[in-house]
């Protein structure tokens, strides 16, 4: 018989607890030390990694400026953090919208690729279908080893696409791979707190190329217009 015991979880839950109110203490206990550890784990990754995400969001900043569009994706729960990542860049509380896709939300697309082409194929043959070379593509991952999206990420690069993933323990293919421009890998053992900070670097990500867009259309604003280069929206009218 199988040992099904969620002690590694909740071990007081385990415990035989008869006291209702003693199991209400630890629980709330438990879920304050969650909290915390999330939260200073959130605080120490961005420190950490500031410096790239900066130039990353910059990078992104730029490449929306001149009429890129971006690309996320992922498996399992990191494929609804890539869904939430592009609603953020298209759909945001501030700033001005971009166009951003996951490439996960198309199940028809994703279920046919799998199907006949084989899964680790479902993201690399959207980027051949979508992308441009001014695009981005930004893959999540909590073991930075998945195969579908480092093919995706193969592909992207290629095309010429900024490149960047999300990774979490110590950064797997992804932390080694030459296919990247940046690899953000949170340093823990839990894919529940490497998937939360995920969400705080993207959302910091978010915030540097709004900064960075703003900037850029305030010097476009202030250049006389036979001097400007037309975007790629501005070529297509």
């Amino acid at each position: 018989m199988t040992d099904d015991s969620t002690g590694f979880l909740y071990p007081f839950i385990e415990a035989d607890e008869k006291d209702p109110q003693a199991l209400l203490v630890d629980l709330a206990s438990s879920a304050r030390d969650k909290a915390t550890i999330s939260r200073d784990l959130q605080r120490s990754s961005l420190a950490r990694m500031e410096g790239d995400i900066v130039a990353a969001g910059r990078a992104m900043g730029e490449r929306f400026v001149a009429g890129g569009r971006l690309y996320t994706f992922g498996n399992g729960g990191s494929s609804t953090d890539a869904a939430t990542l592009a609603g953020l860049f298209c759909n945001p509380p501030a700033g001005r919208p971009v166009a951003a896709w996951s490439l996960t939300d198309d199940q028809a697309v994703v279920t046919a690729l799998g199907n006949d082409v084989g899964f680790e194929l479902i993201f690399s043959r959207q980027i051949i279908a979508h992308s441009t070379p001014g695009d981005i593509a930004i893959a999540l991952s909590t073991s930075g080893n998945s195969d579908d999206l480092l093919r995706g990420l193969g592909e992207a690069r290629k095309r010429g696409l900024l490149t960047i993933g999300f990774a979490g323990y110590d950064g797997g293919q992804m932390q080694a791979s030459d296919e990247l421009d940046h690899c953000f890998t949170v340093d823990s053992q839990s894919i529940h707190r490497i998937q939360e900070s995920h969400a705080m670097i993207g959302h910091r990500l978010w915030a540097v190329a709004q900064e960075t867009m703003r900037e850029l259309r305030a010097v476009r604003r202030a250049t006389p217009p036979a001097t400007q280069t037309p975007t790629r929206e501005e070529v297509g009218r």
